[in-house]
């Protein structure tokens, strides 16, 4: 069992009243100390570190309000990164709780405290929702930070980052990003090196010798300049019907048809009929002088 997942098993059996439950620290002593960013609600000082069963020494506690990262390099992202670099943390815990009241302030009753307090808008950046990290649900909220953490240049690639969640009533903690299960998925499979040396033990492959090498006995330019045969050869591929010449095929069919096909008589015309002469030109009658 892992760090955070005897962490969390101790925290449930405490829960249900197991007197006896709790951690023995100097079993994951590579795994300590541990980094935990949480919010500044004040509720939260009666639960850590005595939610995690560890002792304060190997517990280092940031905390802002909600417990929000704006960005994988944020002032934030800083804090973690030097938690890890200077102060030794092996491992990083986005802890959210439930009661939140930053996830119950909208950003207009933001605007309407910000005001109260005597400060400008007109002072403020224009998105105020982008600044301040205002977010509307708890979950969320730890899932969003652990991305940007496990997206950090600044954070090691073989930390692992866990969100989790604390009931403010009762103290329990629950899973919402397991950090293991997230990191193993972020490794990618190396491919194997060849070992060349054993593939030409094991007669798979040998060195290259020029002497094998057979190269054509033809002078260059030699293809280019001989004639082409009249017809090309023809090639057939095993599967495939032979493909003839277009005047082949036509002889073979013409033959087929003179010995196969019935002989159809060409028809017969009628008579032509001869045509009678012309009718007698009418010649004009002459006329004579006198009455009719």
């Amino acid at each position: 069992m892992r760090l955070f997942e005897a962490i969390i098993d101790a925290n449930h059996r405490a829960v249900a009243g197991d007197a006896s439950a709790g951690l023995h620290p100097a079993d994951f002593a590579d795994n300590l100390p541990v980094i935990a960013l949480t919010c500044v609600d004040p509720r939260l000082n009666a639960f850590f570190p005595n939610a995690l069963a560890l002792p304060g020494e190997q517990f280092i506690w940031l905390r802002n309000a909600g417990n929000i990262i704006t960005g994988p390099m944020s002032s934030t992202m800083r804090s973690l990164a030097l938690a890890c670099a200077v102060k030794g943390g092996e491992e990083i815990a986005i802890i959210g709780h439930t009661d939140c009241q930053v996830a119950k302030t909208t950003t207009v009753a933001l605007l309407e405290k910000l005001k109260s307090l005597g400060v400008d808008r007109s002072r403020l950046p224009d998105n105020l929702s982008e600044f301040f990290g205002t977010f509307g649900s708890e979950r969320q909220n730890v899932i969003k930070a652990c991305d940007f953490v496990r997206s950090s240049p600044l954070i090691g690639p073989k930390i692992p980052v866990h969100g989790l969640m604390l009931d403010i009533e009762t103290g329990k903690l629950d899973w919402v990003v397991n950090g293991y299960t997230a990191l193993a998925a972020s490794v990618q499979p190396t491919m194997p090196k060849l070992d060349f040396a054993a593939l030409g033990a094991a007669g798979s492959s040998k060195d290259f010798e020029m002497g094998e090498m057979k190269f054509p006995e033809m002078k260059i330019g030699e293809a280019a300049v001989k004639p082409l045969p009249s017809q090309p050869p023809q090639v057939r591929i095993v599967g495939t019907p032979v493909v003839e010449a277009p005047e082949a095929t036509s002889g073979q069919v013409a033959q087929f048809a003179e010995k196969n096909w019935p002989k159809v008589p060409p028809p017969t015309l009628p008579p032509l009929k001869k045509k009678s002469p012309p009718p007698p030109t009418i010649q004009p009658r002459p006329k004579f002088p006198g009455k009719y």
